[in-house]
């Protein structure tokens, strides 16, 4: 029981890794324009079907590393690039419309939400609905620890960009009032359309991450990792980067130690158990800070 135990542990910890990866997108976003993207698990899927063709396209299990890592990047560039027309698409018109009409917090979330359709459906008819394996290009355990070490790379690389660059001290100054950054000289679209890149980046990273560990890629694959991995955020204190690592872990750990009980088909419903309990002891999150909004 207890190599049953530490197997979970382990496998739990890549997983959650793996949500985390897409966690930072959802993250990233909130932090500076307060938009819950749910497009954004669509990005994902799409980010899972680059990586598959790219990587059968680049020789698959005959060259693994190459294919790999060269695929990785293609899929990377491809979801950035898909990232940043959907925010030049659906959520810049809506900035330019100008914030004293009523309906200004429930539109974006309306287009979120229609974008998330409208991609997913876009890939059904691209791809179909089959499903399709990706190569083995490591064994199990080896992808596992790549998987680990990529997100813990990812987020202290976060953290550097958020903290110690100009581009992150621009991301800080529009969490904190986009007119005044504006006014401060800082190019808000252009910093915003960078968030967008850089959060899709990372889904595509987790996408080709996930399938090559446990999955395949199918046009509604978005779904339910995309919603554990808004309940990563959350729980983590959304718009905190370190929490969204921490969420996912607690949840892929969560989701493996549930599955060693009679009651392994209740894995969703003790993960949103988890965010309600958390929510009440601690409403912004477990690693987020309370602030003062004005209404």
């Amino acid at each position: 029981m207890a190599m049953k135990i530490l197997s979970a542990l382990i496998t739990g910890l890549a997983q959650g890794s793996m949500i985390a990866l897409i966690a930072l997108g959802y993250t990233m976003v909130y932090g500076i324009l307060k938009l819950i993207n749910f497009a954004h698990s669509e990005v994902f899927m799409m980010g899972a079907y680059a990586g598959l063709f790219l990587i059968g396209a680049l020789g698959g299990e005959s060259s693994p590393l190459f294919a790999g890592v060269v695929g990785t990047l293609g899929a990377m560039c491809l979801a950035g690039a898909l990232g940043v027309v959907v925010e030049r698409i659906a959520y810049a018109p809506l900035r330019s419309r100008g914030k004293n009409r009523a309906n200004t917090r429930i539109t974006p979330l309306v287009t979120a939400l229609g974008m998330s359709v409208l991609l997913q459906n876009m890939a059904q008819l691209l791809f179909t609905a089959q499903y399709r394996g990706y190569p083995k290009l490591l064994p199990i355990q080896h992808t596992r620890k790549v998987i680990f070490i990529t997100a813990i790379t990812v987020m202290i690389g976060l953290q550097y960009l958020v903290h110690r660059t100009w581009t992150g001290k621009a991301m800080r100054a529009l969490s904190t009032n986009v007119e005044a950054a504006r006014l401060m000289g800082i190019r808000t679209g252009r910093i915003i359309s960078l968030t967008f890149l850089t959060g899709s980046t990372l889904a595509a990273v987790g996408a080709v991450l996930y399938c090559l560990d446990q999955s395949q890629a199918y046009p509604t694959m978005g779904v339910v990792i995309g919603t554990r991995a808004f309940v990563a955020a959350v729980i983590g204190g959304i718009g905190n980067i370190p929490g969204a690592m921490l969420g996912g872990v607690l949840i892929g750990v969560i989701g493996e130690l549930t599955k060693l009980t009679p009651y392994s088909g209740l894995q969703d419903v003790l993960i949103f158990t988890a965010l309600i309990g958390v929510l009440l002891v601690r409403p912004t999150g477990l690693l987020g800070k309370a602030g003062i909004e004005k209404v």
